[in-house]
């Protein structure tokens, strides 16, 4: 792994860029401007950009929440997260029809169109997890009394990051429950990094990609399952796992993954 200063000095290489948006692009609060001239540059030079997100929510939302930021409209025509990926399995009945919704409110468009086979955690089908609820938003024992006797059934998590940092503030994600129902012996079936089936919908098998993330366990972990470079941004999700960069060799190998460059943040 070595040290990227400057993307611009790679860049060349590769056809399409899959850029991770939580970590990399914003922190929840606000935008990188070092990364967002990075994706301007790329756009100039008309390579492709992919924003592929573990949002529990449809892309849409996570588009909404861009622009919002003020990310200009014209990066946006590729973007895609494990709630989108999750919601055509749902509206297919993939895994039976009624469910019980594990997550905050403000993630029920995941749903919306299946809205009416949402029921209790007795009477459903299957565990629909896209993160934790409001109340108990750091307490994940209260997910290991909740879901125990229910282990029988399949969890669908769409978001399998475990944590992720809003600003300064580390918050739980959907992956930190999936993994207590794991524990208990219960399977489940995951949206998003790292796992193929949403690359599926993001490139072809014959472009030159690059991927960009924070996160070794889903990002970095992700592009080491489809065999595609990528570049370590290790001042995101990991950043208080190391104090200086020669301890990031130690840190991956800890993950048991591998990254062709690493940049602090992305920049051009």
């Amino acid at each position: 792994m070595r040290e990227l200063n400057h993307l611009s000095d790679i860049y060349k290489n590769y056809d399409t860029f899959i850029i991770d948006l939580w970590g990399v692009i914003h922190n929840g609060m606000a935008l990188n401007p070092k990364a967002i001239e990075a994706i301007e540059q790329l756009k100039q030079n008309s390579k492709k950009i992919v924003f592929l997100s573990n949002a529990p929510r449809p892309s849409s939302k996570v588009i909404n929440f861009l622009l919002k930021m003020n990310l200009d409209r014209k990066y946006l025509s590729n973007v895609m997260t494990s709630g989108e990926a999750a919601m055509y399995a749902i509206n297919k009945n993939q895994f039976g029809k009624t469910f019980y919704h594990l997550g905050p409110p403000r993630d029920t468009s995941v749903f919306e169109k299946v809205k009416d086979n949402k029921t209790d955690l007795e009477s459903c089908d299957f565990i629909l997890c896209t993160g934790l609820f409001d109340e108990h938003e750091k307490d994940l024992e209260y997910y290991k009394n909740l879901l125990k006797k229910y282990v029988s059934k399949k969890l669908v998590c769409t978001n399998p990051d475990l944590t992720v940092h809003r600003g300064k503030v580390e918050e739980l994600c959907a992956g930190s429950v999936a993994k207590v129902f794991e524990e208990l012996g219960g399977e489940v079936v995951y949206f998003g990094k790292p796992h193929k089936e949403v690359y599926k919908m993001c490139f072809n098998t014959n472009e030159k990609v690059l991927a960009v993330g924070d996160n070794l366990r889903t990002d970095i972990k992700g592009a080491n399952n489809l065999n595609i470079d990528c570049v370590f941004i290790s001042n995101g999700v990991h950043r208080d796992e190391y104090k200086k960069k020669s301890e990031l060799k130690s840190l991956l190998e800890k993950y048991k993954v591998k990254a062709n460059f690493f940049q602090k943040e992305l920049k051009w």
